[in-house]
Order: C-alpha cells, then sequence, then structure tokens
C-alpha cells in the first residue's frame, strides 16, 4: 500500500489588494475541505469518493465560484459546469449548463456511474438529474447579493470580469490587471481573479481522482462553456496523476493542460512538481492559469503563472499547507 495525498483549490489570480478579511475566510474554508478529505481518506474511502465529497462541500459554501454563489451570466442568471474522473481506468463525467442542480459535481458522477455518456449539457443534463432524483433548487438560491452587485459594475464596464470576489466598493483600490489590461482571446478584460473549485486526491491504493466546478465568469455569454468540464483540459485523472486546473478557461482549453501534465511525465519521464512547472511555463503561452496535482507514488504539487492561487494541500506523512501567495 502506499500513501495518500490532497490538494483543494478556489481559483487562480488572485488580485494583491483582496480585503484581509475575505484572505482569511478563504483560508479557514480550503483548511475545513482539507480536513474533511484527509478524515475520509483515513477512513479508507477511495479517491473518487472524496474528490466528490470535497468538492460538494466546495460548492455548497458561497465563497468560491461554483454552486452557491456562482458568478452571473449576462442575464444575471447562474450556468454552472463540473467534471469528475477516475484514474484507475480513465473513467469520466461532466456536465454544462445547470441551473437547479445543488451540486453540479454529482451530478457529473452519476453521468459517469449510470449513463452510457461521459457529457451532457443544458436542457439534457436537467433533465438526466431530474430522473436520477438529484436534489434540485430555484435558481436564485445560487445567486448572492455580492455577485449582483459585480455583474452591475461588469455591465457598467462593458467587460468581463474575473474577479466577481472583490467588494464593490472596495472596487477602486482593486485589481491587479488595471494599469496594464490582459486580455482573453484577444480581448481585454478589466480584472483577473478567483474562478473554480477543484479537488485531487491519490488514495492509499495508489488510485488518482480529480474534481473540478465553477460557475465560469461574471456577466459571460448564455451558453459559455469554459475548461472546468473539459476532460483533459480543466480536469485528468490516470493511473500516473491526477490534475484540476483554474484560470483563464480558453487558455487552457487550448493548452489542453491538465493531459499535458500526465503526458509529460509518460512520454518524457518527468515527475511531478517538474511536470506541473514545465506545463505551466511552456503551454499556457500568454495565457495566466494554476493547477494541483497529485501522482500514484503519494506526491502533491501545484503551479501557477499569476499573482496567487487559493490553494491547500496534505499528505500522509503529516505534511499540510494552506496559502493564496507565492
Amino acid at each position: 500500500m502506499g500513501a495518500w495525498a490532497i490538494a483543494v483549490h478556489g481559483g487562480a489570480g488572485v488580485d494583491p489588494n483582496l480585503p484581509l478579511e475575505r484572505q482569511e475566510e478563504a483560508k479557514q474554508l480550503l483548511t475545513r475541505c482539507l480536513n474533511l478529505g484527509i478524515s475520509a481518506l483515513r477512513s479508507n474511502l477511495s479517491a473518487i469518493d472524496v474528490v466528490e465529497l470535497v468538492v460538494r462541500e466546495l460548492e455548497t459554501d458561497p465563497l468560491f465560484n461554483s454552486g452557491r454563489g456562482s458568478a452571473l451570466t449576462e442575464k444575471g442568471t447562474v450556468e454552472m459546469e463540473a467534471s469528475i474522473m477516475d484514474g484507475p481506468k480513465r473513467r469520466c463525467g461532466a456536465v454544462s449548463g445547470l441551473t437547479t442542480v445543488k451540486n453540479p459535481i454529482s451530478l457529473a458522477r452519476l453521468v459517469m456511474d449510470k449513463s452510457p455518456h461521459s457529457y451532457l449539457a443544458f436542457s439534457g443534463a436537467e433533465e438526466f438529474a431530474r430522473k436520477q432524483g438529484v436534489e434540485l433548487v430555484d435558481n436564485e438560491y445560487f445567486i448572492t447579493p455580492d455577485n449582483v452587485g459585480m455583474l452591475k459594475l461588469a455591465k457598467e464596464a462593458n467587460t468581463i470580469l474575473f474577479d466577481y470576489r472583490i467588494p464593490v466598493s472596495g472596487y477602486e483600490t482593486c485589481g491587479a490587471g488595471v494599469e496594464s489590461p490582459l486580455q482573453m482571446n484577444g480581448l481585454p478584460i478589466s480584472v483577473y481573479a478567483p474562478e473554480t473549485v477543484g479537488c485531487v486526491v491519490v488514495d492509499r491504493e495508489g488510485r488518482c481522482a480529480a474534481a473540478t466546478s465553477t460557475g465560469g465568469l461574471m456577466n459571460k455569454m448564455i451558453g459559455r462553456i469554459g475548461d472546468s468540464p473539459l476532460i483533459g483540459a480543466g480536469t485528468y485523472a490516470c493511473d500516473v496523476c491526477g490534475v484540476s486546473c483554474t484560470g483563464e478557461g480558453e487558455a487552457i482549453i487550448r493548452g489542453t493542460l491538465a493531459r499535458e501534465v500526465a503526458a509529460v511525465m509518460e512520454y518524457k519521464g518527468l515527475g511531478l512538481q517538474q511536470a506541473v512547472d514545465f506545463v505551466i511555463k511552456h503551454r499556457l503561452d500568454d495565457g495566466k492559469a494554476g493547477l494541483i496535482a497529485v501522482s500514484n507514488t503519494g506526491e502533491v504539487a501545484y503551479g501557477f503563472n499569476c499573482n496567487g492561487m487559493f490553494r491547500g494541500c496534505a499528505t500522509e506523512d503529516g505534511f499540510m499547507e494552506v496559502g493564496i501567495w507565492e
């Protein structure tokens, strides 16, 4: 038997002026989720069960951009997406365009376990959810006052906001991208910061799993699909490693970022942290993103090329870290 390891993230690209109280809230949530996963691993739950359990917890708390607290579309509604992957046989499930499913990651798990398909979206995914008897809620459940305010700000600026977590009243003092605007697919965006949650786990049997969930971008077009539900882009797990990505979805998609970590481990013989560093440096072009990863030998790693990433990780030998900045 090997050793377990776990990592969680709450988004890459953190504004350097994010209020300290929000930083502390994020660290507390990441710590709580890490401890939840650690307890499950000590009870010998499988890697795939643990990633689902942890991401459900992240979806239920409105602090990050998934489930309740998801970013709003241009029409003020929520459209969520998620994916999950079980490394041993590379089984996977993904969903997009969810508007009433309380925990998108669990529906993705059901797509993997209870359907002949790997990916369901929009009305088809919602119908599948009803047939499976998962918990459904009104779309208003996912909408928070903070997000309503940030959508108003985004519309006034006529832009997509990555950092929907910056309080409206503090916007003038926040914004790492204001002086040097970032671009997404060649179009300017005003502020880049947290989006997406994820978890990667390797259990004592050496089985890797990964799960990712998000509400997407604030003020996004209806029907926009990012990297989070795309296997190989935002999420990937195999017999070598498990990876969950966060950041500029369009760049992650172009770089097939999560799969690339496994690929350079398999074909270049790199170790986990080497593979993560290589992919962050060479596969993002001008995009900004981050990722967390575990290997089948119980290693844990992360990397990002932006100001920071909400993340936490732990291993069976007692190591535990929760951080935001480099």
